[in-house]
């Protein structure tokens, strides 16, 4: 009796555990929200992050390719600065500018996780942290005084992020995006223009300006994969 009873519990517990591993099998996507910090690099910041820092919030969004690797999009708006009379450099007629100005951001971009990542319940198994990079391609909208910018940024960075519930994901960022524009920072009609302090034309990427995000991110998993087959 006590044998057959110990068979009839093995037996449920293995079902229960495999129903519960179909129910924490991979999702499809991730759609949450981002808050953090910004700045900028320019001709009124070379070298000093976070100098001039302000908040940048929005929406992301994943479509998960596999526990290693995901598309992320994501549409944010985000305040930049800069300021001359603390810059060490000097421009021509000693002129000092200082600028603010708001951006939207949207891109999308390649995440690689380091570890596989999910709650190691799925076929595949899987850690609730992990490291990843990213990189990708965006468009950058500078909202005006003076002209508004409409121009390409290429987005590269490192992140981490945990699964701190079954569908629950946080996360934290940190990337640079290096514009096409050097105008970003263009603010004023009149006075020194940051775009062509010197006089001096840039070719290519020398002196575009680049701005930077760090942000932490709350998503949720959404639309299971394939809960009713054996994969």
């Amino acid at each position: 009796m006590i044998k057959k009873v110990l068979i009839v519990c093995m037996t449920l517990l293995w079902a229960t555990a495999n129903t519960w591993a179909q129910d924490e099998d991979e999702f499809r996507a991730e759609l949450g929200g981002a808050l953090g910090v910004s700045f900028y690099m320019g001709d009124a910041n070379y070298t000093t992050p976070f100098k001039h820092s302000s908040v940048v919030g929005g929406a992301v969004g994943r479509y998960i390719l596999n526990p290693r690797m995901a598309i992320k999009g994501d549409l944010l708006v985000a305040r930049i600065g800069g300021d001359t009379r603390d810059f060490s450099n000097k421009y021509p007629g000693l002129q000092d500018v200082s600028f603010k100005r708001t951006l939207i951001d949207l891109g999308a971009q390649f995440e690689y996780n380091f570890l596989p990542y999910g709650t190691g319940y799925g076929f595949r198994g899987g850690y609730r942290f992990t490291p990843y990079i990213l990189g990708g391609m965006g468009f950058t909208y500078a909202i005006p005084p003076e002209k508004g910018v409409f121009t390409v940024n290429f987005p590269i960075g490192i992140g981490v992020k945990y699964k701190v519930a079954r569908r629950l994901n946080l996360g934290c960022e940190f990337t640079m995006r290096f514009s096409m524009s050097d105008k970003l920072d263009v603010t004023h009609k009149e006075g020194l223009q940051l775009n062509d302090p010197y006089q001096i034309k840039g070719k290519g990427l020398k002196n575009k300006d680049s701005y930077s995000f760090t942000l932490v991110y709350l998503t949720y998993d959404l639309f299971p994969k394939c809960k009713e087959c054996n994969y």
